[in-house]
């Protein structure tokens, strides 16, 4: 994963050339594969949302997404050429969970994301940023149990 956490504080045309060129230039020098197994390329840009179809041409499998970004305009930036990553905030981490009302954030979420339409790749969940280091471990477990829940659910449905 290429992990750019300043890009997006750079002028329109500074990121085409200190970011979107180089990230360019490392994923054409990473190898694709290892002991014949394909290794997934993921692009992420903190602040990005300004270029996703730019990035969308980037030599990768999955964009990563911050909170800041609409992820049905991301896949129509995009496209369905690869799959898109994460987009939490991870502020909503603080929010205590509960057993009678789960936090709605990552449901909204999983509701918002494009999902798979056999058009190509679709949504990895994910935080759109880091995890503080003060987030509780039991609600980052919450949200994991939350998310398999949900997914479960809309995998079974018809």
């Amino acid at each position: 994963m290429i992990f750019d956490s300043w890009g997006g504080v750079l002028a329109d045309g500074a990121f085409q050339e200190f970011s979107l060129a180089y990230t360019a230039r490392v994923l054409a020098q990473l190898h694709r594969t290892h002991d014949g197994v394909e290794i997934p390329r993921i692009v992420f840009t903190k602040g990005g949302g300004l270029w996703l179809e730019e990035m969308g041409q980037l030599d990768c499998e999955a964009l990563g997404l911050d909170w800041t970004v609409n992820l049905g305009r991301a896949r129509k930036a995009v496209g369905h050429r690869m799959a898109l990553q994460g987009n939490l905030d991870p502020n909503v981490l603080f929010a205590p969970p509960s057993r009678s009302r789960p936090n709605p954030a990552p449901a909204r979420q999983l509701r918002r994301a494009p999902h798979r339409t056999g058009q190509g790749p679709s949504h990895i969940f994910n935080l759109g940023h880091g995890i503080s280091q003060h987030t509780p471990p039991e609600h980052v477990s919450a949200l994991v149990d939350a998310v398999h829940t949900y997914s479960r659910r809309q995998r079974s449905a018809p």
